[in-house]
Formats: structure tokens, sequence, C-alpha cells
């Protein structure tokens, strides 16, 4: 693998951001990203673009940003998994010369002055068949019921508890009070979670994600070049990919087991690291159970004891594990896989400010899209690579 690093990193507001498109927050993020990387828009030559629920942010934002002489286009999407997959894909283009300097970003603007953040997930398809409309037919129809669904498997078949996905919640609160980007900044307990209206049980509006307006954008080159560069370098060590298509039928594990368990051992791999040399973890956090099955996936705990694992404050500030130190995308702000990608890179930098962890030389960053189906995962490293 062809050492490359993240050299640029460029972030919007985040939240209720009105009166401008994805497109126009895209833009804003690729020129926060390149100046931070202390280059100009001209020395790009590759731009690898996603978008959320609006799809507002296509290719052609290469002629918004006046970009003239480009080898490498693309719109991506994976999904939640869609910010490491597009990292790996700069590795690869770096590696065979299609490219040498690539901008990445994602943008959307879900949210609407005039109706609830929930609305943006609610719509329905009216022309789902076959399997797909029984299950829409049953009740199963959106992004909340199917991880409901989900975490009650995993409470009926392991005894995990409420509590401890409350746990989840209290500790990443508590990171996102260092955070200046973060929406929400006002302190929780196990009771608040409790008493915050349900969802779809077992989940509860703490459980849940926000609905954020935004963007990110990074900036990914070779580590040769990343030296010279006005930040400090955040190396690509690894990556891994896997993918399990959403079957809610007999024999199936889902809910249970996910992809992120092959994703993540691939990136190991090819890092040549283990778990035992991670610094911090920065996981897709669409959900509390999320966070809790992707730390059993990756070997952090056995199979069943999630939920054990992240109990006592775990998770927080100066527990065991630095893990979604921003927020994440519970307190945070959702831009998808960007959201665990940009805290990495911020982590790695040192420039988490009152959140910064001590440790934070190594990196283990996950995305996941769909409903558990699509699983990407980085390696990141303050280091260049040397074996």
């Amino acid at each position: 693998m062809t050492a490359v690093a993240i050299v640029g990193l460029g972030m919007t507001r985040f939240g209720k951001v009105f009166g401008v498109s994805g497109a126009q927050l895209a833009a804003t993020a690729v020129e926060r990203a390149v100046q931070d990387a202390g280059l100009n828009l001209g020395q790009l030559d590759g731009l690898l673009v996603s978008s959320g629920l609006r799809s507002d942010v296509t290719p052609m934002l290469a002629c918004d940003l006046g970009l003239r002489e480009l080898s490498l286009v693309a719109s991506m999407n994976t999904y939640g998994a869609t910010a490491n997959t597009m990292v790996a894909e700069c590795a690869r283009a770096i590696a065979d010369g299609t490219a040498t300097t690539i901008a990445c970003v994602f943008a959307d603007t879900p949210l609407r002055p005039d109706r609830r953040a929930g609305a943006a997930w609610s719509a329905r398809d009216s022309t789902l068949r076959g399997y797909h409309g029984w299950q829409a037919a049953g009740g199963a129809a959106t992004p909340n019921v199917l991880y409901a669904l989900a975490a009650r498997r995993h409470i009926e078949e392991y005894g995990t508890t409420t509590d401890q996905l409350a746990a989840i919640a209290v500790a990443q609160r508590q990171w996102a009070l260092g955070n200046p980007h973060a929406q929400m900044r006002t302190p929780i307990t196990i009771e608040d979670h409790h008493g915050s209206p349900w969802i779809a049980d077992p989940l509860r509006r703490l459980d849940c994600c926000l609905v954020s307006n935004g963007a990110i954008a990074i900036v990914v080159t070779s580590a040769e070049r990343a030296a010279d560069l006005a930040q400090p370098a955040v190396h690509v060590w690894g990556y891994g990919q896997a993918h399990r298509p959403r079957v809610l039928g007999r024999d199936s594990r889902w809910g249970l087991e996910t992809a992120a368990g092959p994703s993540g051992r691939q990136a190991l791999r090819r890092a040549g690291l283990t778990l035992q040399d991670i610094d911090l973890v920065e996981l897709y956090d669409c959900y509390t159970y999320t966070v809790l099955v992707t730390l059993e996936d990756y070997g952090f705990c056995a199979k069943g004891e999630g939920g054990a694992f992240v109990e006592n404050g775990r998770l927080a500030p100066g527990g065991d594990l630095a893990c979604n130190t921003g927020g994440g995308q519970l307190s945070g702000y959702y831009m998808w896989g960007f959201t665990p990608l940009s805290e990495a890179v911020i982590q790695i930098r040192g420039h988490g400010g009152d959140r910064q962890v001590p440790r934070h030389d190594i990196a283990l960053v996950s995305g996941n899209g769909g409903i558990l189906e699509y699983h990407s995962t980085l390696v990141l490293s303050s280091a260049a690579r040397t074996r």
C-alpha cells in the first residue's frame, strides 16, 4: 500500500444551518480543507463527493470551485461507510498515479426550518415490492424501527440493558462538552436518558443520532508530500471494507453480528497492528446500540459482552477506552462517516483542546451504512509508516 496521509480538514457549522445549499456548504468545506493544508485549489487534481438525503452535491462541484485540471472526479456512496472508502480510493489512485492531491467532501441539508428534525428520515417509498414491501407493511420501514429491532434482538439474546445503552449516551455527551462544534453541550445522566421520549422501543431519543446540516472535507496526498505541508500529517496505515445484506429471516445473525468484524481485521492486518496498539476509537454511532455491537465485532470484548464492557464510564473522559471523543453523532454532529473521521484527524493532530486525549498516536475509525449493511474501517497514525 502506497503511503498516503490526510493533510487538510475543512468544516462548516453544523445543525440548524439554513439558507445555503449542500453544494454551497461543500464548496466552503473544500476551500477550508485546502487552505488548512497550506495549498490552493489549483493544486488539486482529484475530487470525490458524497451527499446525504438531499443528494444535491454532485461532481459539478468541480465547476463551482473553478477546478479545471482534474484527473479524478467521482461521486461515491456507501452511505455511512463512504468517508473511509473515499480515503481507500484516494490511496489506490495515488498509488497508481491517477492523482496526487485529492479532496473528499460530504455535505447534506436535511433540516428545514418549517418541520421537525425527525421528518427528514420519515419518508416512505411507495414503490416497495416483494420482501421489502412486506417489511414496510409490517412497520419496519424507517432506520429508527429497524435499528430498534436490532437492539431488541441483542437485548433478548445477550441480556443487554437499557442502562448500558444509556451509559454510551452519557459518556459521549461528556466528550461533547469539550467540542465547540458539538450541537449538544448540556450534561446528561442515566436518568435523563430513561426520561427521554420513546422513539422505537427499546430506543429513546437519547439513543438516536442528531440530524445536522453542514459539510466536512479532507485533502489526501502522498506521505512524502505531506511532510512539507502546513498541518501535522495524519497517516493512513490500513483500511478495510466488508458488506452484508440485511436479512430479517431464519438463521440470520443480523442484529447480533455485523461486518465490522472482517472490515476491522482487514484494516489492522494492512496496518500490521492489533487492537492493543490502538489509542482511541472513533465509531459510527447512529444509535447507542451501534457503538456497542461495533465494539464487540472489532474484538474489544467478547460477543454478547458489550453491555458490561461499556458500563462504569469506560468510554467517558478518563475511562479505559477513549471513544467518540467529540461526542460522536449522538451529541456532536451527524455528517455520516465524516463525523468519526474528522474527530480522528483532530485528535491525532493534537488539536482537541479541552477534549484532547493524552495518547493519540493511533486511531481506529469505523463507518456503518444502511441498516448494518455496509462497513469500512481506517487505521490512522500520527507517524509515517516505516514498515
